[in-house]
């Protein structure tokens, strides 16, 4: 099973001043000022049972970057010879609707895309993976040009495939279901309460 999805607008910003780095008793300084660089987007393919990340780098997302993407897992062992492989998605403009579904299975017969309910895209567990990049690769934003940016998304996928394990999922239907139950318990009680 692969999750997929893109992370957009990620911003080549090139602080005006060198920061701190973290020292005996003071924190790291990142300098506030900044020129812009311009912008791309990283699209990601995750494996959930091998841990196991493929991305492409776009200009902007859409049709064509996605089914790149695509293209390049599908085209890849073990995906190019699986009996059926699942691409679990949000409902993004890139592949959303029984358009992008019939796209895919027409370019990739042996390939499904799932969609997500709508509002649940943090089911998707690239969403962890883009949470991972953001922390390790995007921020604090420093970054001389695009070119910079996408070499440090490059390097970090290949180090993050070396060192991932999947990600120990479990949130069952039985723990929705209280969590639920806990909401609709909490909103009953303060539609109860009298006002103060």
């Amino acid at each position: 099973m692969v999750s997929a999805d893109e992370k957009s607008q990620l911003q080549a910003l090139r602080r005006c001043h060198r920061g701190r780095p973290a020292g005996s008793g003071h924190l790291s300084q990142v300098e506030f000022e900044y020129e812009r660089g311009g912008t791309l987007a990283y699209m990601g393919a995750y494996d959930v049972h091998r841990a196991h990340l493929i991305g492409t780098i776009a200009d902007k997302t859409g049709i064509v970057p996605f089914m790149e993407l695509v293209d390049k897992v599908m085209t890849q062992e073990p995906y190019a010879s699986a009996r059926m492989v699942y691409w679990v998605v949000d409902n993004g403009s890139s592949h959303n609707g029984k358009r992008s579904i019939d796209r895919m299975a027409a370019a990739w017969p042996n390939a499904r895309l799932v969609h997500l309910p709508v509002h649940a895209s943090w089911l998707n567990q690239i969403e962890i993976v883009f949470s991972i990049i953001q922390r390790k690769v995007v921020k604090p934003a420093d970054f001389a040009d695009l070119a910079v940016l996408a070499n440090r998304l490059c390097r970090f996928e290949h180090r993050y495939n070396e060192t991932a394990r999947p990600f120990d999922w479990r949130f069952t239907r039985s723990d929705l279901a209280e969590m639920l139950q806990r909401v609709d318990t909490n909103r009953l009680e303060s539609e109860a309460a009298p006002a103060a």
